[in-house]
């Protein structure tokens, strides 16, 4: 099940929030946090900014972040990751957030998937899916070689995304539930 979320409607972040709760019910341990990305170029940088937002509520609430803009992890490294993290929180959900390329009218849509994501795949990648649950952000619009992706998108743009899914991630984190969200 995937749902979407436009950045620019005011309901994005609650509804990434409620969407979270759905899909991350009944869970014996914090979540763990993947931000997957490049600092290399400002399309690929939207797991590594949000990560990097996340740092500190993720650390109040006892989850774990891999990739930052210091430490960023890319899709060639998930799949060494994807062991390491099966071994190291064996009862911890993954939240996997990247950034995607689209059609022109999907730049700026939040989908978030029950399914996790295959990183990579805008750059025509073949990696294993990785992550219990998905949030692509959709930076640009797909193209034959995606330079769009890597040299052409605006870093306002992937700064607010990483804004809206880092604020969404940390009021799930911190125990924000849909009837307060809704009193909202």
């Amino acid at each position: 099940m995937e749902y979407a979320f436009n950045l620019f409607n005011k309901a994005a972040t609650p509804g990434i929030v409620l969407t979270l709760h759905k899909f991350l019910k009944e869970q014996d341990a914090p979540p763990v946090l993947l931000c997957i990305g490049s600092d290399l170029a400002i399309g690929d940088s939207l797991g590594p900014v949000a990560g990097t937002m996340l740092q500190s509520s993720a650390k109040q609430a006892g989850t774990f972040v891999y990739g930052t803009l210091q430490r960023p992890v890319t899709a060639k490294e998930v799949r060494c990751l994807a062991d390491f993290l099966k071994e190291t929180h064996p009862h911890a959900k993954i939240i996997a957030i990247d950034a995607a390329v689209g059609e022109e009218g999907d730049i700026g849509l939040i989908k978030i998937g029950d399914r996790g994501i295959r990183p990579g795949s805008g750059a025509n990648k073949k990696f294993a899916p990785i992550g219990d649950v998905g949030i692509l952000g959709i930076v640009a619009e797909k193209s034959l070689f995606n330079y769009s992706l890597l040299n052409l998108t605006r870093l306002s743009l992937v700064y607010k995304m990483a804004t809206a899914i880092s604020d969404a991630v940390s009021l799930y984190l911190t125990g924000t539930t849909p009837q307060a969200l809704s009193a909202v």
